[in-house]
């Protein structure tokens, strides 16, 4: 039997300085504090009912890197399953305890990303029609994240064989190679994305927004705090997905996409949609040119034992200007 996994739910960003990180994220992007400790800050769109967020102060000469990334399972035996196959597959994995989560199993995959799943969580009031309460342009709940990997099709298939997701949307080249897939759980576009590149890396951390415009009142406020360099690609409307979307960096280059407007994936009839690595039309339906730092920066991920996971090289070579 499968896992049972519900969604995408949180992810672990170790940074350098966290008040400069809580400046970023609370006071310009109005994310809400759940919890708050010495060493970290617990985060939450207005929509979220447990933190999806965590900032963790890093330890002296450490680099800022992505802890692990969580899931939320339907119940104890989906952990069991886990549990099997890591066992199974001899992957390393241990229980440990966060904050609301006092019991999460944390595996490392066979190509080496951290991720944690948990089923049992405390969870709080949302925010989301505590309107006076809102602040900043609006972040409403965790949407999806994007992890860059040497190997596309093979991390594709391992996540769809053992833990049962699927595909909305891939991009392939002349040859038929897997240069980038969309996969997901809960029935939208994706819960994760895999981009052909030397990882495995967070390529970004995504969260849902109401509409377009607080899409575009994010770069008037980045714009009004005199922080337009935080503002890496768009605003635009990706082919991919048809998501609105704007990509912002941190104070540690970690980067995060504010998006919205994409659709539904629920009908047993749909069918996964398939891209040409090379058509423009792919990566932004507008035509718009991506900055280089879009393809070559990402977050590294923590190794199990402690210290940066090492990145391989990408199997594919040659990325040409339009990659997603």
């Amino acid at each position: 039997m499968k896992p049972d996994i519900i969604r995408i739910a949180q992810a672990i960003f170790t940074v350098s300085d966290l008040n400069a990180s809580r400046e970023f994220y609370v006071d310009l992007l109005g994310m809400n504090v759940l919890h708050e400790e010495k060493d970290a800050l617990y985060l939450r769109g207005v929509e979220d009912r447990e933190w999806t967020l965590k900032l963790e102060q890093c330890g002296e000469g450490e680099t800022p890197r992505v802890r692990h990334l969580g899931y939320r399972v339907r119940d104890e035996q989906a952990l069991d399953a886990l549990v099997g196959l890591a066992d199974e597959q001899k992957l390393p994995h241990r229980w440990e305890e966060e904050l609301d989560r006092p019991r999460m199993l944390r595996l490392q995959d066979p190509f080496g990303i951290p991720v944690a799943f948990y089923h049992d969580v405390k969870t709080h009031p949302w925010l989301l029609q505590n309107y006076h309460q809102h602040r900043g342009p609006g972040l409403q709940r965790v949407d999806h994240c994007n992890v860059r990997v040497p190997d596309v099709k093979a991390t594709l298939d391992w996540y769809c064989a053992e833990l049962g997701f699927r595909v909305s949307e891939y991009t392939v080249d002349e040859q038929d190679a897997y240069w980038a897939a969309w996969i997901q759980r809960r029935g939208g576009v994706h819960d994760f994305a895999l981009t052909n590149g030397a990882g495995p890396c967070l390529h970004h951390w995504a969260y849902w927004m109401p509409d377009a415009m607080s899409i575009i009142r994010t770069c008037d406020i980045l714009a009004g705090a005199r922080m337009p360099e935080r503002i890496e690609r768009g605003p635009g409307r990706h082919g991919v997905s048809n998501a609105f979307f704007l990509y912002v960096r941190d104070p540690d280059g970690h980067r995060i996409e504010l998006y919205t407007s994409d659709y539904i994936t629920v009908d047993p009839d749909f069918e996964p949609i398939r891209w040409l690595r090379d058509d423009p039309r792919r990566q932004t339906l507008w035509g718009a040119k991506t900055p280089r730092s879009w393809f070559e920066e990402a977050s590294p991920m923590e190794a199990f034992g402690g210290g940066i996971q090492p990145a391989r090289e990408g199997l594919l070579t040659g990325i040409p200007v339009h990659v997603i």
